[in-house]
């Protein structure tokens, strides 16, 4: 059984979202918007320090959430790679600290820049940090009971990754432990880390996420949502 002591939790939430033509991290499902959602189901998660990378309609976004660790990724229009790099340097920069930084360096509710990726150089040998949980901010199913089984199944298999399993697929939310943080940090443009799992697929465990494979990229994707 594996133990995972410290960990974070980076929600990608830096996209235009050029398809739906409004900032798809502020539409309403049940009474609060869709990023919302996401870092509330995020920050209840067990003992996770959590951060949330903007970038397009960061101002706007970061204007009506309420959570810790807002930051901008300056290159996110190179991808969902940038946006990997970006929280899990914020979260590097906590944890390999010689000592201890205050809470609030990277769980304050104000809107801080992030690192560029040629700034982080720590490799998982040199932190404190276990593992980390990525996640985007379009799954209007997730839950706190979700991202704890992903936990839950890294400690009891021993796997290095965990991922969501929905639709016949596996996807986010995914856990990556330490060991991977250097393959994180390496990520370029908009594939992101699910060509990890195909990498690493005997380290790869999976979860069921139920409705998992429902997110939110065109406005009938929303319309669907709100009306079912």
């Amino acid at each position: 059984m594996s133990r995972i002591n410290q960990f974070g939790i980076i929600i990608l939430a830096a996209g235009s979202s050029s398809r739906l033509g409004e900032p798809k991290q502020l539409l309403s499902y049940q009474h609060k918007s869709l990023l919302q959602h996401t870092i509330d189901a995020a920050k209840d998660t067990r003992d996770g320090i959590v951060v949330v990378i903007l970038g397009g309609n960061h101002e706007a976004v970061a204007k009506e959430v309420e959570g810790p660790g807002l930051i901008y990724n300056a290159d996110w229009e190179e991808g969902m790679s940038s946006s990997i790099r970006t929280g899990l340097s914020a979260l590097l920069e906590k944890y390999t600290a010689p000592e201890p930084n205050d809470p609030a360096d990277i769980e304050g509710t104000e809107l801080q820049a992030g690192l560029q990726s040629d700034e982080t150089t720590t490799s998982e040998a040199q932190t404190d940090l276990d593992g980390v949980i990525i996640t985007v901010c379009d799954q209007p199913f997730l839950t706190t009971a979700v991202l704890e089984a992903l936990l839950d199944e890294a400690k009891l298999s021993g796997k290095s990754i965990v991922a969501s399993a929905y639709n016949g697929t596996l996807g986010t939310p995914v856990y990556f432990g330490r060991q991977h943080f250097d393959d994180l940090l390496a990520l370029k443009g908009q594939e992101g880390a699910k060509m990890l799992l195909k990498k690493y697929e005997a380290q790869v465990a999976s979860v069921p996420f139920e409705k998992g494979e429902i997110d939110i990229d065109t406005f009938e994707d929303y319309q669907k949502l709100i009306s079912s």
